[in-house]
């Protein structure tokens, strides 16, 4: 067993509930949480780059993306291959593979509409055969994660429970508003051979100030791709030399 500790953080391009830019607050809770991975979404720029890149410095994290303005992108200790966007009309949709300890895990990062007219057409385009997330869910570990826009997630919930399930959340699990968090809009789907061991929501002083969103870590454990077949008892016997 592989255990990796993913977050997903819509940082509102680092825009407090204060109203000041400030993504050294941003930067100092995902350092506290210590992910190895964190899937952002609304990652805006700043005057000597992009968010992403900032962040990813001075957390000697490895950045990827976001390559429209107020983007999906993915910090990353682990590197990432296949990165790509997958169009989902009117939302983001990042995705890439990661190989955690010789097993590859798929990884969505989405942030969708908050309409649920066009939240229908963004989630049917997630679970493409040929592109989305039942190309991977048979055969390799899935986390489709990241802002799902809607306010109490019946019809999203209903949908994408086939073929994935909702990862395991912590009892109160609202993470929006930041200010006052009723609505559990930032989750986390597992599809595969993955097992939730902890799940938290970062609900500080600064978290709440920070962004509008409050930012959800799950600790994933990923299951051993070899076989081992199952002995029931081993029986010891003395050796025998054999004549000739």
């Amino acid at each position: 067993m592989y255990t990796i500790r993913i977050m997903t953080y819509n940082i509102h391009r680092c825009q407090g509930t204060d109203g000041h830019i400030d993504p050294a607050r941003v930067l100092e809770i995902i350092s506290r949480a210590g992910p190895d991975i964190v899937a952002l979404q609304e990652v805006g720029g700043l005057l000597d780059g992009d968010q992403a890149a900032w962040l990813g410095e001075r957390l000697a994290m490895k950045y990827y993306g976001p390559t429209v303005p107020d983007g999906n992108a993915f910090l990353s200790y682990y590197p990432l291959r296949a990165v790509r966007h997958i169009d989902i009309q009117d939302g983001r949709c990042l995705c890439a593979d990661v190989n955690i300890a010789g097993r590859s895990l798929h990884l969505f990062n989405v942030r969708l509409h908050e309409k649920i007219k066009y939240r229908r057409c963004q989630i049917a385009r997630l679970l493409d055969e040929n592109e989305g997330i039942r190309m991977y869910s048979s055969v390799c570990p899935v986390l489709l994660l990241g802002d799902f826009g809607d306010s109490f997630w019946p019809l999203s919930q209903r949908l994408l429970l086939n073929p994935l399930r909702l990862a395991r959340r912590p009892f109160w699990s609202g993470t929006f508003p930041a200010w006052l968090p009723l609505s559990g809009r930032d989750r986390i789907y597992l599809g595969g051979q993955l097992r939730v061991m902890d799940a938290r929501i970062y609900r500080s002083t600064l978290a709440r100030r920070a962004s509008s969103h409050l930012p959800l870590l799950l600790t994933v454990r990923v299951a051993d791709p070899r076989n081992y077949s199952q002995v029931k008892e081993v029986k010891h016997r003395r050796m025998e030399i054999a004549p000739g």
